[in-house]
């Protein structure tokens, strides 16, 4: 489904990898594992098209995702460091503007199904600038349960959960994978994931 073949980063005078090569197939995960600066980031902004490699390809179900352009973005969901909420509005309020910036329409019942599986029931209307770090985290996870992309691309989901967060975040992506989804993350933290579907990439010395 995804295939990356001599993929090269640079970032200013730095090269932070060079002839990355990886391929995943439906219900794949790929953890990318480093020390801070090694590059996962970039490598992962790389897949998301944010940034340009200075060399190599990417292909999406074998096709460039160059030529692809907007039909590969509409099969990825992408979620950083940075949780992407306006803090005036609610979290009910910050799904259904993100959903529709991606072309998605979801009922309120569902956006109420969301929140509640993220353990927010009772704070969904709430401005998200009264929510604790670890509240926030989960409503911005909340957009997984709430798009239908194929392929998500995950900088460090795990930060500020609970371990009763974790262990939803861990049951929605085994989820995800089980309904032939892709999935590439890094984290520094332990997370549970059948061995057989997970691939690994260690980046930095």
């Amino acid at each position: 489904m995804l295939e990356v073949t001599d993929l090269e980063c640079v970032r200013g005078d730095r090269r932070l990898f060079t002839a990355m090569n990886f391929s995943l197939r439906p219900g794949e995960l790929l953890h990318v594992h480093g020390p801070n600066g090694s590059g996962k980031t970039s490598l992962l902004r790389t897949v998301c098209r944010l940034m340009e490699p200075a060399a190599g390809e990417i292909r999406w179900c074998g096709s460039p995702v160059r030529a692809l352009a907007e039909d590969y973005l509409a099969q990825l969901l992408y979620l950083g460091h940075l949780n992407g909420l306006k803090d005036e509005l609610s979290g009910r309020e910050n799904l259904a503007i993100n959903a529709t910036l991606a072309g998605s329409r979801i009922t309120p019942q569902q956006t109420q199904e969301a929140l509640f599986r993220m353990g927010l029931d009772g704070y969904d209307d709430l401005p998200v600038k009264l929510l604790s770090q670890g509240q926030k985290r989960r409503v911005a996870l909340a957009r997984l349960l709430l798009n239908g992309a194929k392929l998500w691309i995950l900088d460090e989901p795990f930060t500020a959960l609970d371990s009763v967060a974790v262990k939803t975040l861990q049951a929605i992506l085994a989820g995800h994978l089980d309904s032939g989804g892709v999935v590439i993350l890094t984290t520094h933290q332990e997370f549970v994931i059948d061995a057989g579907r997970v691939k690994r990439i260690h980046l930095g010395a």
